[in-house]
């Protein structure tokens, strides 16, 4: 799916995603899917056709939608929200897009037109994509974890520069840090990936989706080399190999 770039994506409930731009509103945009028997999608889009009568059966780009719109009023001023129930297989797709009334919608039609929906049984070549509000809630959460790890232990401040690597790694030599569980090692990636991004001028994080993985990556805009905070630290950590994380930043700057 492309969307504009400006736009940024919210959760908005499970399975479903709201994105719009929160800089200068011009419209919500939330989709969602839904996942049945073989003939879902069809019998969704039908359901659609007799329950709504006004609901008009429309193509956007490939996709067959059952299109309708609905007017309302909130705080005296008139909206409007577009919706399209569309899909293929056992893939039912839900879209909707409110603006102000009068609004063009031909940005929502064209998310829509470029909606692709992936084949469970495929690989497919791992993709990086602007970083998403998920991704920087991530980043946002490792690095208050680890702030609070060396601030109550150490009784030091935490800047996220690398005058810091010193406190990090006596906080994994005496945290005693179970090496089978993996969320204090990644946290601990991706901070070195913070302190890299506030170090080094040229990267900026990204959205690494990899099959089932979805994470946040540094890149470096030179040329475009992808730094992965998982293998800073949790692949060696794995692997059994000591940990020392002067070595994985220097490494994360040579990648």
């Amino acid at each position: 799916m492309n969307y504009p770039a400006a736009w940024s994506e919210f959760e908005d409930g499970e399975g479903s995603f709201l994105f719009y731009n929160p800089d200068v509103w011009d419209g919500n945009f939330r989709i969602s899917a839904f996942r049945g028997n073989s003939a879902y999608a069809e019998a969704n889009l039908q359901e659609e056709l007799r329950q709504r009568p006004s609901a008009q059966l429309i193509k956007v780009g490939e996709w067959r939608c059952a299109y309708s719109k609905e007017e309302f009023e909130e705080e005296g001023t008139a909206y409007t929200t577009h919706c399209w129930v569309t899909g293929a297989g056992d893939l039912a797709i839900e879209c909707s897009f409110t603006v102000q009334r009068g609004g063009g919608f031909q940005r929502a039609q064209e998310v829509i037109a470029s909606l692709q929906i992936r084949d469970l049984q495929q690989k497919y070549p791992a993709e990086v994509i602007p970083v998403r509000l998920w991704e920087i809630w991530q980043i946002d959460e490792a690095y208050a974890t680890m702030e609070h790890e060396v601030k109550s232990r150490f009784a030091l401040d935490f800047q996220g520069v690398e005058e810091d690597l010193p406190q990090l790694q006596r906080l994994v030599n005496e945290a005693g840090w179970s090496r089978k569980k993996r969320d204090p090692w990644i946290a601990l990636g991706i901070v070195l990936c913070v302190i890299l991004a506030n170090e080094v001028d040229g990267y900026e994080w990204r959205t690494l989706v990899d099959g089932n993985r979805e994470a946040p990556v540094l890149q470096r805009l030179a040329d475009g080399e992808i730094v992965d905070p998982l293998r800073l630290v949790w692949s060696r950590v794995k692997a059994g190999e000591e940990v020392n994380l002067e070595e994985s930043y220097n490494l994360g700057i040579r990648d």
